[in-house]
């Protein structure tokens, strides 16, 4: 099993969302939940591609973490 950080972003009216580990693999929806499950199954389809390119799956080195300033 690998596990990727992915970063959500609201934009207008829709999310966005990439993962840093994974270059080029990116996923849009209406909601957040849409674009959870958008992510996932790209994030599925971006693995599936690199196996069948005999390419390595890249490790996660990612990490996120909240700052608090005054």
């Amino acid at each position: 099993m690998h596990r990727f950080l992915i970063v959500i972003e609201k934009v207008n009216n829709n999310y966005s969302s990439y993962s840093p580990d994974l270059p080029g693999c990116v996923a849009t929806g209406a909601t957040r939940e849409e674009v959870e499950k958008n992510m996932h199954e790209a994030i599925e389809l971006h693995i599936k591609g690199l196996r069948e390119d005999n390419l390595s799956i890249p490790t996660s080195n990612s990490f996120a973490e909240y700052v608090a300033v005054k």
